[in-house]
């Protein structure tokens, strides 16, 4: 990995957006898993993880604006609307992440089942990633970091299997 990857992935995975993205992810997964029982187009999953995205992002950009006046009102310190606006776009990006398969299916570049499988395990993955990655950044040893991304994937893994069982 170069040295200017490693330090913007060190950068990113040091800032409160890692937060966000996981956060939009177990969103988009969500949504995902409930698209999936009855699939519509893959032009129409795009739309859907892309208006839930939007949606999301404005709730959350409008609910942090909120709490910074309101903390601003008390006299402390609050958050300025560009980092309020980044941690919005990063719920955002974790939402729509999986559009890219959907993209790639309405192109028949893949079938739509397949889209399907990589997005939810792709997603899953991403979680997992970051589980990982807060763990080693708090000082945890390999093992201990590679228990904390197993358990913050069963949580994807648990969804995914929930479906499985109802479907």
């Amino acid at each position: 990995m170069s040295g200017r990857l490693r330090r913007t992935l060190a950068a990113h995975l040091g800032s409160s957006r890692v937060s966000r993205v996981v956060y939009g992810a177990i969103i988009g997964l969500a949504l995902l898993v409930v698209l999936e029982l009855h699939p519509p187009a893959a032009g129409a999953v795009v739309g859907t993880l892309l208006a839930t995205a939007f949606a999301v992002a404005l709730a959350e950009l409008y609910s942090e604006l909120i709490g910074a006046r309101t903390q601003a009102g008390l006299g402390m310190h609050a958050e300025g609307l560009g980092a309020i606006a980044g941690d919005a776009a990063a719920v955002a990006f974790g939402i729509c992440f999986p559009a890219i398969f959907f993209v790639l299916a309405a192109f028949d570049a893949m079938d739509l089942d397949t889209a399907f499988t990589v997005a939810k395990w792709t997603g899953l993955g991403l979680i997992a990633f970051y589980g990982f990655a807060a763990a080693r950044l708090g000082g945890a040893k390999l093992p201990r970091a590679l228990i904390e991304a197993l358990a913050v994937g069963a949580i994807g893994a648990l969804l995914i299997a929930i479906k499985a069982l109802i479907h």
